[in-house]
């Protein structure tokens, strides 16, 4: 990079795989944590100061604000290579909290917001995705460390590559942080591929950013979301029994972190409403309870929590609760 020193491989370190990584992070090293720096500034933004994160050499882009890339590294080994800190430091910045609605002479000014006059706008990874979907049901386990866990996944997928059977864990497994899904190259899990997680067959600097209608569909039908659909309408339930507009703002503020507007009111009542007429034609246990493994407490109203899980659903659907902004 421009401006950066060559640092050559100090005489004092063994020349083996571990004097290599001692010589990466050694604080006189320039790159390692310029490079480290640019991809968690990318994961935040959505493009990193310097665009090309896969080459960082001659051929690549230059950084949009080089002094800043060099402060965020130099800062970053300061602080022991500490990454909470360093991820703390970006989302509470002035450039990370400012408003992502763009104007008409910013977008043609700037298109890419690479000079920062607004804040991020991107979809959240599918990990995201999913463990945002457990945590507002309150179902995600927060245990740390252990072997890789298998959770939902459709019948047959392992059986076409590979013969083999795959057995959903039991349990905690099923909702740990999809940090600890187990991965089989050859069949990665279906949901993380279609909001664009990579197979891990290759090296992937950047993951691509799509949106086909394959997302809704799994937003709305696999296992693990109506589960956690149902298991946030129980959360709903209990929070404000017989009123189901407190019901639906507590909902709300699960997900999004905020009170419905009117017009979201309206619509998400209508849900409910229709869903609960219609409740009755669907034979216990054939409905959304029959999604995942997780048990309703006993006494409460089915017809009442299957509306509630209809606008779980609606709401775990909003644009707003996939997209950063």
């Amino acid at each position: 990079m421009e401006g950066s020193q060559r640092v050559s491989f100090p005489e004092h370190l063994p020349p083996n795989r571990l004097g290599l990584a001692r010589w990466l992070i050694d604080p006189e090293h320039p790159l390692t944590a310029r490079v480290v720096v640019n991809r968690f500034w990318q994961m935040c933004f959505g493009q990193g100061l310097v665009v090309t994160p896969e080459d960082f050499g001659s051929q690549g882009a230059q950084p949009s604000h080089p002094e800043l890339l060099d402060w965020l590294a130099a800062w970053f080994i300061e602080q022991g290579w500490d990454v909470k800190r360093l991820m703390k430091l970006i989302v509470t910045s002035e450039a990370y909290r400012r408003d992502s609605s763009p104007t008409a002479e910013a977008l043609e000014i700037d298109p890419h917001n690479t000079w920062l006059a607004r804040g991020p706008r991107l979809r959240l990874m599918a990990e995201m995705i999913r463990d945002q979907a457990l945590s507002a049901a309150g179902i995600l386990s927060l245990k740390l460390g252990g072997p890789s866990v298998k959770p939902y996944q459709p019948a047959g997928v392992w059986k076409e590559v590979s013969g083999s059977t795959y057995q959903a864990d039991k349990a905690e497994g099923r909702h740990r942080r999809s940090l600890y899904t187990y991965w089989k190259r050859t069949a990665p899990p279906p949901a993380m591929l279609t909001f664009d997680a990579t197979t891990r067959e290759d090296c992937v600097a950047r993951r691509s950013a799509t949106n086909t209608p394959l997302q809704a569909l799994v937003l709305l039908n696999d296992p693990q979301f109506v589960e956690a659909a149902r298991m946030l309408a129980q959360r709903m339930l209990e929070s404000h029994p017989g009123d189901p507009r407190a019901q639906i703002d507590f909902g709300m503020q699960c997900v999004l972190s905020r009170h419905p507007h009117p017009e979201e009111f309206v619509w998400l009542e209508r849900i409910y409403q229709k869903r609960l007429h219609s409740s009755g034609a669907t034979e216990p246990g054939q409905g959304v309870e029959a999604a995942g493994t997780l048990a309703w407490k006993d006494g409460l109203e089915l017809d009442v929590l299957r509306a509630l899980t209809a606008v779980s659903l609606a709401i775990l659907n909003f644009d707003e609760a996939i997209v950063r902004r």
